[in-house]
């Protein structure tokens, strides 16, 4: 009702403007798009700023990283399934990734039916494979990201999806789910995949770490991108939404 009685709407995606039309009934031409922005913090970090905290956390040299509430939502049973397939794997193809040398951090505060995850986890024998670091506070999120040699984020549905667009601002390489929201954030600079499809998500992680071209290449294009964002902006083109809905009278 409240959609529907509204002079504006502000989505903050295509997917959910997209999603206000269908579920809530209003107008298209009342919907209109204003991306989410970005922290300046989320940046490429010198190399001993990062070593000191892998050092402190003690990381390994070589994860995946997720970030995200454990729930079924972000997907991230299958994505312990892809990484367990990760393993073995052609040295000639990938570099090696023996569990010793690459590890999946997993982390985020505990959601609704989290504990299916941690048993994935228990049932694949990987729990010397699997790090649950728990809720990352923002102050070291930059940290995690830059530390981590790829983020993968297989979420089945996102109305925006900052994580993926933070790791690209810090250099590092993306696999991500190819619906919702987040192809409209990570675009051509990294990897889409279905998130339904095991082996698909597989075939990209092992994609993204065997073949360090290709990394460089996501490097670039995701610090690029992630350039298209800011709160600045955001702010911006909210005051223009508000100007808008101004005309023709009081709101």
């Amino acid at each position: 009702l409240s959609a529907r009685k509204a002079r504006r709407v502000i989505a903050i995606s295509q997917s959910t403007q997209r999603d206000v039309v269908r579920l809530l009934g209003v107008p298209p031409d009342k919907v209109e798009v204003v991306y989410c922005g970005l922290d300046e913090a989320f940046r490429p970090l010198a190399k001993d700023q990062v070593a000191a905290f892998r050092s402190k956390r003690g990381l390994p040299e070589r994860f995946i990283l997720f970030v995200g509430t454990i729930e079924p939502r972000k997907n991230v049973t299958r994505l312990i399934e892809a990484f367990a397939t990760l393993r073995p794997c052609d040295p000639a193809t990938l570099r090696p990734c023996d569990p010793a040398t690459l590890k999946l951090a997993i982390g985020g505060a505990k959601g609704w039916f989290y504990e299916d995850v941690f048993a994935r986890v228990e049932e694949l024998g990987l729990e010397d494979k699997v790090m649950f670091p728990g809720y990352i506070p923002a102050s070291e999120l930059p940290l995690w990201h830059n530390a981590a040699e790829l983020f993968v984020y297989p979420s089945l549905y996102e109305g925006f999806g900052l994580p993926p667009l933070e790791a690209m601002a810090c250099g590092t390489p993306v696999v991500a789910a190819n619906t919702s929201s987040l192809p409209e954030v990570v675009g051509q600079a990294g990897l889409t995949v279905d998130p339904l499809d095991v082996e698909g998500l597989a075939e990209a992680m092992r994609r993204a770490l065997g073949d360090e071209a290709l990394r460089q290449e996501m490097r670039e294009r995701g610090l690029q991108r992630a350039k298209g964002f800011s709160w600045t902006k955001t702010a911006q083109e909210t005051v223009q939404v508000y100007r808008r809905a101004m005309e023709g009278g009081d709101v």
